[in-house]
This record gives C-alpha cells, structure tokens and sequence, in this order.
C-alpha cells in the first residue's frame, strides 16, 4: 500500500528540524506502539505474531512529486495476507500516516491519495456476512448531524491498465446501492475524464489512460473530537477496493479524495 498526503504543513516551533525522527522513523515507531507491524504483535504462544503491514519505505518529500501538488508526506508498506472477513487495513494504514506527519507540525489536508492492492484481493474467500467487511462499521463513521458533511471529490485509477473505465458505471452503482451513511454520492462521473484538478501522485504508473472521476460525494470525518478526515477517507477506500474486486478488478488501484471543487 502506499499513501500520499498533499497540503500545508506548519512545523512545531520546537522541532529540530535536523532531527534523527524522519518519516520513516516515526511511521515505524507508531505502526510499533500499536502493533501493526509485523511481528510485533502476541498470539496464543507469546511469540510474535504477523502484524497489518511490513515498513518499506517513507518520506516528507519524494523525487517524484510534481512542483505545486503540495506533497508533504508518503508513505510504503507491504500489506500482510488478511483473514477472509477482513478489508485491506487502509484506515490504520492512513491513520499512522497521519499521525506520523501530525507529529512534526500541523496539518491541513488537501487530498489524500491511496495505492491499494485490488489484485490481492480474493472476492470469491469472502463469507456470506462479510463480502464488504467494511460495512459492520458502517455505524461508527457515519455522521449524524447532516451539516457536518464535506462534499468531496472520489477518483480513481488503474494506471496503464485501461479497464476501469469500463468497469467505473457497476462501480459507482454498486456504492449507490451499499447501505450505509458515511457518504452519500451527489452526481456520478464515470466518462473516463478523471479529476482534471487532481494532484498527480509521484508514481510513474499511474496515467490518464486508466482514470476514471468517481463520483462527487458528501462525507462525513468520524465523530469524535478530531474529526480527521482520513478516518472516513480510509473506510471509503476499503469499501471501493472490496467492490472493486467484486466486479472482477484484478489491478491495484490508486483512490484521490479531495475537496470537491465549487460548483458555484
């Protein structure tokens, strides 16, 4: 998986900016204290047990990045096989990156993009009670309060593989369908076009040829006292990859969300 968060970042004053902590050492420090990495966890023998993600690498800034996107951090990591009734864990994934760049200055988010590995995906190994598993927790990222929604914009990619397009119509229904509050989809772009105003990400596999604008939708952060829009962004993504791999996608999928632009 890998995740790229665009925006402004204010440095903490008290931070040495020469500092050992880099990216990478924070993400490997936070995936740590909460066991996400592998072999940091405890199964019934008290040995390590695998974890969500091994560290592959991380930076503030990548040799990628095209000027003015606003790049201020990414992150990669190779996810581990995850049970049947389970999603690609993209909310911790995209919370400990968060995290990670929250703890060297203050963050203001201006897209958040996410590689996901659609094509490790087995639709066919999901039980009857979990072919979305993301849905059991449909009720804690919904918001209540309607005024509290952010309308945003939902892109996806294939890179050079040019089926998405095709397959973006069954995608976009079968979200319209899934019942659930956490985002309700205002209008429907699946031309193909993709978000003309969209950050590219700083990957070279990642072209127009495989790019479709999602739809443009009203999502709500997680009601707690943080309100970080990754949370919301996180379960969007698990649910588009899960719904992705059920229509037969067999590609990794790099998923955009963003504010969505003025409609005027």
């Amino acid at each position: 998986m890998f995740a790229a968060l665009h925006g402004d970042l204010v440095p903490h004053a008290w931070r040495d900016p020469g500092s050992e902590h880099d990216a990478y050492q924070l993400f490997h420090q936070r995936s740590l204290a909460m066991s996400w990495l592998d072999g940091t966890g405890t199964d019934d023998t008290g040995t390590g047990a695998p974890g969500l993600w091994a560290m592959n690498d991380a930076g503030w800034d990548h040799p990628l990045a095209a000027p003015g996107t606003e790049l201020v951090s990414w992150f990669q990591v190779e996810a581990g096989a995850m049970p049947g009734d389970r999603p690609l864990p993209v909310r911790p994934f995209l919370r400990c990156a968060e995290d990670t760049t929250a703890r060297v200055g203050t963050l203001r988010l201006s897209a958040v993009q996410i590689l996901m590995p659609v094509d490790g995906l087995d639709a066919s190994s999901r039980p009857p009670y979990a072919i979305v598993p993301s849905m059991h927790t449909a009720d804690w990222f919904a918001e209540r309060d309607p005024r509290a929604r952010t309308p945003v914009e939902v892109g996806v990619s294939s890179g050079r593989d040019p089926s998405l397009p095709a397959a973006a119509k069954h995608l976009a229904d079968n979200l319209g369908r899934l019942d659930q509050d956490v985002f309700v989809c205002e209008s429907y772009d699946v031309t193909g076009r993709g978000g003309t105003d969209a950050p590219p990400p700083p990957r070279r596999s990642t072209t127009a040829s495989g790019t479709a604008r999602l739809c443009r939708a009203w999502c709500c952060a997680e009601n707690s006292p943080s309100g970080r829009a990754t949370r919301s962004a996180g379960w969007l993504a698990e649910v588009v990859a899960d719904s992705a791999a059920r229509l037969g996608v067999r590609t990794p999928l790099l998923l955009t969300v963003r504010p969505a632009p003025s409609t005027g």
